[in-house]
């Protein structure tokens, strides 16, 4: 049987992942994330809030109510990131240097770890991240976040090496600019959008193909209209 676990699942694109991946075939689906707007009340949903995902220990209190058993598959979408933005780097605090590494590298960072410590031990699964257009593309005033999910694209291509032989492949989206509330107050241009409904079908696919599919960075750019 498959099992899903999808974290940072009541954001923007997180919602809108949701809605398409809750309605494919798992057998259990676990949302991870600091709160929720409404409850699920399907029986093969269970909603786990976790507070500080920098936190190691956090994150391991909340794979330990996580069911992994040796016979299913498991996958894991993550939403997780930050975007920082406007400053150049000499005018860049290190705070924000802080900030970006931690929302957009340690985290999945200790998420990928973990869910290959008890997926190892299964038949198999796949984790897909969410990268950043941009870490292909270098943009002035957008270093520290360019710089934080270029890390992440590392990681991603590092654990899609070592988890071969166990059956888990990883791979990340890298969408061009998701069709968020917060997007659209400033972007012009609405079709270079990408929806966290596409994202979800395409993430979808990813997991349904696991197997033959890793150490990916996959470019979503502008929808084509």
């Amino acid at each position: 049987m498959k099992n899903l676990i999808i974290v940072g699942s009541n954001g923007s694109l997180g919602k809108g992942v949701t809605d398409v991946l809750i309605k494919k075939d798992f057998e259990k689906i676990y949302l991870i994330d600091r709160k929720f707007d409404d409850a699920n009340n399907s029986s093969n949903v269970i909603q786990l809030v976790v507070n500080d995902l920098s936190s190691e220990n956090e994150v391991i209190k909340a794979f330990e109510k996580i069911s992994f058993e040796s016979h299913n598959e498991y996958f894991m979408f993550s939403t997780v990131g930050g975007f920082a933005g406007g400053s150049s780097l000499d005018e860049t605090e290190i705070e924000m240097f802080d900030k970006m590494i931690s929302l957009n590298t340690k985290i999945s960072f200790l998420l990928a770890k973990h869910f290959v410590k008890k997926v190892k031990n299964c038949l198999g699964g796949s984790i897909c991240f969410t990268s950043a257009f941009t870490s292909f593309n270098p943009e002035s005033n957008k270093g520290l976040y360019g710089l934080s999910k270029s890390a992440l694209n590392y990681l991603v291509e590092t654990l899609a090496l070592e988890n071969k032989e166990n059956k888990i492949s990883v791979n990340a989206i890298a969408p061009f600019v998701l069709d968020t509330k917060e997007n659209r107050e400033w972007i012009e241009k609405k079709s270079d959008m990408v929806t966290p409904e596409n994202i979800g079908i395409f993430v979808s696919s990813l997991f349904e193909n696991y197997k033959i599919v890793s150490g990916n960075i996959i470019k979503l750019p502008a929808t084509l209209n």
